[in-house]
């Protein structure tokens, strides 16, 4: 289930729906709602043949990393955020959509991973086959985005920002560093 603002600077039309999301690319984190047809799954969309060329987002709020102070936010009425830029995608919390597998699937593990992307850092869990590991998992794996479950997002370089916990993430592997963790 998806939720988001009520004082909207544009409309949505019959079959849409509106979503708060957040994105991050190597140095910039963006967050906002898009709008979308109602059959879109938010969370998956940039891992489907109906992938945008630019995510157009509204009510906008952008925070560029790397300087030496502590970022600040700025606002946009419009965002149109290149989809190639984009390193990791989630919907924006408390909102969240149903899981995108089977609990109960035999052969699958979830393994603890830390996931880097530009100045953050996500604690999560990877799932894959029992019979691998993280090394042979990103080896085999072509998908463009994967998925990381249960995460933890946190800016080490500005802990006064709080965490964010989310039930899952997608992520770009080959704009992403990854390190098994131990829980």
């Amino acid at each position: 289930m998806t939720t988001a603002g009520e004082n909207r600077t544009y409309q949505i039309q019959p079959g849409e729906r509106v979503t708060s999301v957040m994105a991050y690319t190597a140095n910039l984190l963006v967050w906002g709602e898009v709008v979308t047809k109602e059959a879109i799954r938010v969370s998956t969309w940039l891992r489907t043949p109906s992938i945008p060329q630019f995510m157009f987002i509204h009510d906008a709020r952008t925070v560029m990393f790397g300087g030496n102070s502590a970022p600040k936010p700025q606002a946009y009425q419009e965002l149109h955020l290149p989809t190639n830029q984009i390193i990791a995608f989630h919907i924006r919390p408390p909102a969240h959509d149903p899981l995108d597998y089977e609990a109960n699937e035999q052969m699958r593990k979830m393994e603890p991973t830390t996931a880097l992307v530009g100045w953050f850092r996500f604690d999560g869990l990877i799932r894959m086959s029992t019979h691998t590991n993280l090394d042979r998992f990103l080896d085999a794996s072509k998908e463009t985005f994967a998925t990381l479950y249960e995460v933890d997002v946190t800016q080490p370089a500005f802990p006064s920002m709080a965490p964010i916990h989310v039930p899952y993430i997608i992520l770009r592997p080959d704009k992403v560093i990854f390190s098994p963790r131990t829980t």
